[in-house]
């Protein structure tokens, strides 16, 4: 109901805006453009279901071998002890379990690619067991908030296009980044937890939480002076070898369990397929609907009247000109690559407002796009409070963001 609702203010404002920019402003190209970007970002929904086509074909037909083959329920042992207690609503040895951790770690070594028909796979396997068919299960709303929360372990391609428009070091934003996609993945956790009233005072959680701040510092620890390129390349190979290790080991547990492989392959492959054709209708509707907000200067009125309430507390207002792209990277992950450029090219990569906009760019992920893409692949039409708990996740995430360019570059 919520999405509903937000759906509609997007039209809403965005024709009430547009109305008075016309005419207040005498601005009588504004409902030209928001027809052409209407039709554009129409266009756009498709190309993107479209393009997910092949790669959600390949990935939901090599999970359907590792199924068969028993990885996933291996991997959903291992990880039972943690995500029993975020998803207490999954059965022990449900599938999904294992398809969710792989989910993860794509998302975390920044392979989308592989991340997305993964996570896909994971949520058609929680809506076999959701007993309410158009409605999400407090399972299904903790793994879209935590995939709205966006953890990415090293921001591969902030640091590239860094790299490309001339920063001394395009490195400088890893910790700081790293920092920001964890407070905004905990705060996401946190959300979800309240209103779903799990405990997560207890020791696998905290084991998790002290784990993985390690693991950053000790990525930190050996990564922190080595060349952007080098970084990137590292990234690119382990995360290659760790996807095609997965792979391979797939086919050959296949193998092993004298299963078809390759008719698994077809058969799995085919639900990728069906997949990729349902969720464009959810694409175009919420893609057009942002276009709709952002054309119209909806964006800018937001900025602005923060930057207006900032001043007026007397408090510093440098961040300001990187604000868009964390506001936008809710709506839409190219338009706030986009508008990172920008900034970085109006005051220079290495200024504060540079750096500002790269760790909110790798700080917080595209709620609304997720939502229509996950929800819409299992027909979910009542998302209950997922929407909610993950704007949640991207407030704080975009807050934790600007505390932390702060505390690092100001």
């Amino acid at each position: 109901m919520a999405l509903n609702y937000v759906w509609i203010a997007f039209f809403v404002i965005g024709f009430l805006v547009a109305l008075y920019r016309l005419i207040f402003e005498g601005d009588t190209e504004i409902f030209g453009k928001m027809m052409t970007g209407t039709f554009e970002n129409g266009k756009t929904a498709a190309e993107i279901a479209i393009g997910l086509t092949g790669v959600m074909t390949f990935w939901l037909g090599i999970m359907k071998i590792g199924e068969k083959a028993g990885v996933i329920e291996k991997l959903a042992q291992w990880v039972n002890p943690l995500f029993s207690r975020l998803f207490p609503g999954i059965p022990k040895k449900n599938p999904a379990m294992g398809s969710i951790v792989m989910n993860f770690s794509a998302n975390a070594l920044g392979l989308d690619n592989a991340a997305t028909p993964i996570g896909l796979k994971a949520m058609k396997e929680l809506q076999d067991i959701n007993p309410d068919k158009d409605t999400a299960s407090n399972s299904q709303i903790m793994f879209l908030v935590l995939n709205t929360a966006g953890i990415t372990i090293i921001p591969t391609a902030v640091m590239a296009v860094r790299l490309s428009m001339g920063a001394a070091n395009p490195a400088d934003i890893f910790i700081p980044t790293m920092l920001g996609t964890f407070i905004s993945f905990i705060s996401g956790i946190v959300a979800v937890a309240v209103v779903q009233r799990i405990n997560l005072f207890r020791l696998p959680v905290l084991v998790f939480v002290g784990g993985f701040l390690l693991l950053m510092f000790g990525i930190y620890t050996w990564m922190h002076n080595m060349p952007t390129d080098r970084i990137a390349a590292y990234t690119a190979t382990v995360g290659g070898v760790l996807i095609f290790a997965v792979l391979l080991a797939f086919i050959l547990m296949g193998v092993k369990k004298k299963i078809n492989v390759y008719e698994t392959f077809i058969d799995g492959a085919k639900e990728g397929f069906t997949t990729a054709v349902m969720i464009i209708p959810y694409l175009v509707g919420i893609l057009v609907a942002i276009g709709v907000f952002r054309i119209t200067g909806c964006l800018n009125f937001i900025t602005d009247g923060i930057a207006a309430v900032v001043a007026a507390l007397g408090m510093n207002t440098d961040f300001v000109p990187a604000l868009p792209v964390g506001i936008m990277k809710t709506f839409s992950g190219g338009g706030a690559r986009g508008l990172m450029v920008e900034v970085m090219q109006t005051y220079g990569p290495d200024s504060f407002q540079g750096r500002m906009a790269c760790i909110l760019q790798g700080s917080t992920e595209t709620t609304f796009y997720v939502l229509a893409v996950y929800f819409g692949s299992v027909n979910i039409k009542k998302t209950r409070h997922a929407l909610a708990c993950g704007l949640v996740a991207d407030v704080v995430g975009v807050v934790a963001a600007i505390l932390i360019g702060y505390f690092f570059f100001h």
